[in-house]
């Protein structure tokens, strides 16, 4: 059975990357065009150079989309543009460093409610040592402490720079043509890195980061490699959510929720995982629940891309209702995961904490 369940997933996971008929309608179209056909796969049938299913275009040498002039993104004068540039935000600095460019590409700024969630998962589990714990004479084996801190951490670089720097990587890709539009001085709508080189980091970022989570289950000694599966139907989730034909961005509700369960469920129960087991209704409850709330944080991140939505047809909450309802949206799915969360704990008999939840 452990090994039917792991064959499941690895299929579940190929799926997405099966290969399709092919025709090339090109990187830069009209209006028209974009709204007609959300598909950013290129149907050429020349099949040399392909990265499939990250298509490519026809030259493998730097490329540039027919991008507004990047005035949107004056670098900044307060001493931040350098740092901004390497997390990933507005207002940085431009530069021809390759290595900065690709670090760029993973949003490191995106990172932190992942590693946050991996901490989260850890506590949650009970299983987590400290390395010298000051609260519990019962908690002071230094060795185990150190063995855990280094698990944690290397759960942590899975959750951020390997699997979120996948998912931002291959987002860009696939948003390419967005991004002319709204962020224009983004790697790729700008020309600063070359096609084959973000091809190369997504497969880099996703087979090294199915790969630690392995090394992770071996290390926790699971019988089935539940971070492997943890980290296979995330990668899942995040290529559909970019990615045609399913493209899961195409409708803001949809979208927003996979990127939330994306944020939190996940890293929470990789945490959880590595130090435990997720055997208790509440481990999935929980996250599930939050990552409710986890949609309507994801709200934030489109109003800067109305533009660019409206234009490619994407129906992207602020889109679909206005910036003043997507706001309320946002505002209330929080609100409601909180009350959800509280009716639940006192549910199950946890008074004080369902009283925190309301405060």
């Amino acid at each position: 059975m452990r090994s039917l369940a792991v064959s499941s997933l690895l299929v579940a996971s190929a799926s997405a990357f099966s290969t399709a008929p092919r025709s090339y309608t090109g990187l830069v179209s009209t209006v028209s065009q974009q709204q007609s056909s959300l598909s950013m796969l290129p149907t050429n049938n020349n099949n040399e150079d392909s990265f499939y299913p990250f298509p490519s275009t026809e030259s493998s040498s730097n490329f540039r989309l027919d991008a507004k002039p990047p005035t949107s993104n004056d670098e900044v004068t307060d001493g931040s543009a350098d740092l901004r540039q390497l997390l990933g935000v507005k207002g940085a600095a431009g530069s021809e460093d390759i290595w900065k460019i690709r670090l760029q590409l993973t949003k490191p700024v995106t990172w932190i409610p992942l590693v946050w969630g991996v901490m989260c998962g850890a506590a949650a589990s009970g299983n987590y040592h400290w390395i010298w714990n000051p609260f519990d004479p019962n908690d002071r084996d230094v060795m185990l402490g150190l063995e855990d801190t280094a698990k944690g951490f290397v759960a942590m670089i899975l959750a951020g720079p390997f699997l979120t720097g996948y998912t931002q990587t291959i987002n860009d890709w696939y948003d390419r043509e967005i991004d002319a539009i709204n962020e224009p001085y983004r790697p790729i709508p700008s020309g600063a890195i070359s096609e084959g080189q973000v091809i190369f980091q997504i497969w880099f970022l996703l087979l090294g980061g199915l790969g630690i989570a392995y090394g992770l289950d071996v290390w926790a000694g699971h019988d089935f490699p539940t971070v492997l599966a943890l980290s296979i139907f995330g990668s899942w989730v995040s290529y559909i959510y970019s990615a045609p034909p399913l493209k899961l961005k195409q409708n803001g509700w949809a979208g927003n929720y996979a990127l939330g369960c994306s944020y939190i469920s996940l890293p929470w129960w990789c945490g959880q995982a590595v130090f435990g087991e997720l055997d208790r209704p509440v481990y999935f409850i929980l996250p599930i629940l939050y990552s409710i709330a986890g949609l309507g944080i994801a709200i934030v991140n489109d109003f800067k891309s109305v533009e660019g939505d409206r234009q490619m047809g994407l129906n992207s909450l602020p889109v679909a209702f206005g910036i003043d309802g997507a706001k309320y949206i946002c505002a209330g799915s929080v609100t409601l995961t909180q009350l959800g969360v509280a009716a639940y704990l006192y549910s199950i008999g946890h008074f004080a904490l369902a009283g925190s939840c309301c405060q």
